[in-house]
């Protein structure tokens, strides 16, 4: 680590302008905060937080749907543990289930399928949220409830794809990216010359690093070197799992149930293009099909959660960071995940930023 910190702090010595890196994942997320490489940067090198915790960016009236579902007769939702403490318009997932309602929590989408075999009688909606990286599990799910006929098995779509957002954080006026620390786990799946688009359509650079703290520095070091010699291109400095076109067959079978969709990004608003809704012919497993009565959606006052998502605010500038919002009683999505940026920060940086450094 010495050795690449050194190295970034001479070629950063270089650049003639400050220059502003963004992560898009989560796992980077807290790798940076955990191993506190946002203080070993270079004055002129800065590091920010996207949309990269997939949680985070699940709008409030998906939740809100999530519990509609869930208070229904002969039903019951399932989800990642994740999800549970994120508040909606009303309560949350963790809260209802306390009030009775059918709310499990699975580790994987064939949790989801095993009860949906074992309880013929009730329906099961799986909560179908995350990135490239989860999509191919859910798709495997359903494609062993159609080969098996187990008809009680649903989904609530959900599924987020990175680089339509990706396309509006280099658009937004409030931002100045330089360049893109690229998600290794989603690359896995796309590979990585799925994100040529940075370069070719907006002279943007990128770099797929994985989630130990030299592989974050590998990653930096890789974008400030395309900084200093003024090119952008797309690197790979996790070549020992990711590669050119990343895992095609997981691809397909993805392909096979779900198609591109318009979806809300907490933060974002709707990003055309930015989902995975399941193809007209599985209608009979969507779940976003049944009618219940959804209340309209309410965000907490005060709370700053998509502008920390857009990479606008670093947490502590949330009026609620720490006051009121931590993560045993959590206001906002960030506050909440695994993932989140502000629980991120709250482990390991607040220290930092209420000494002011």
């Amino acid at each position: 680590m010495a050795g690449l910190l050194g190295e970034l702090k001479k070629k950063a010595a270089g650049l003639d302008r400050r220059v502003t890196l963004m992560e898009v994942c989560g796992t980077h997320t807290h790798s940076v905060a955990g191993a506190g490489l946002r203080r070993m940067m270079p004055a002129n090198v800065r590091l920010i937080s996207g949309p990269g915790c997939p949680v985070c960016v699940t709008p409030v009236d998906y939740l809100d749907r999530a519990l509609a579902l869930a208070a229904l007769p002969d039903t019951v939702v399932c989800t990642f543990g994740d999800l549970m403490r994120v508040p909606s318009s009303t309560i949350s997932l963790e809260q209802a289930r306390a009030e009775g309602a059918r709310v499990e929590v699975v580790y994987s989408p064939r949790d989801a399928v095993e009860m949906a075999r074992s309880n013929p009688g009730t329906r099961v909606i799986f909560l179908a949220v995350g990135f490239e990286t989860t999509t191919p599990t859910i798709a495997g799910a359903l494609d062993e409830a159609e080969r098996e006929g187990i008809a009680n098995f649903m989904l609530l779509p959900g599924n987020k794809t990175m680089p339509q957002v990706m396309r509006v954080l280099v658009d937004d006026p409030d931002l100045d990216v330089n360049g893109f620390l690229l998600p290794g786990h989603v690359s896995v799946i796309t590979g990585w010359k799925l994100f040529e688009f940075l370069t070719e359509d907006f002279d943007v650079s990128g770099v797929v690093a994985g989630f130990m703290p030299t592989d974050v520095m590998q990653g930096v070091l890789a974008l400030v070197e395309q900084a200093l010699e003024g090119r952008a291109s797309i690197g790979n400095v996790y070549g020992r799992v990711v590669t050119e076109d990343g895992n095609r067959r997981a691809r397909e079978l993805v392909d096979r149930y779900f198609e591109p969709s318009d979806e809300i990004w907490r933060g974002f608003g709707k990003v055309p293009g930015s989902g995975l809704g399941l193809r007209k012919e599985w209608a009979h497993r969507d779940a976003s099909l049944i009618e219940v009565e959804v209340p309209p959606p309410y965000e907490p006052v005060g709370c700053r959660c998509g502008d920390v998502l857009r990479g606008v605010i670093d947490p502590p500038e949330c009026p609620l960071f720490d006051s009121g919002c931590d993560p045993e009683t959590p206001i906002g999505a960030c506050m909440v995940s695994s993932e989140g940026t502000c629980a991120a920060w709250w482990r390991h940086e607040r220290w930092t930023a209420e000494a002011g450094s």
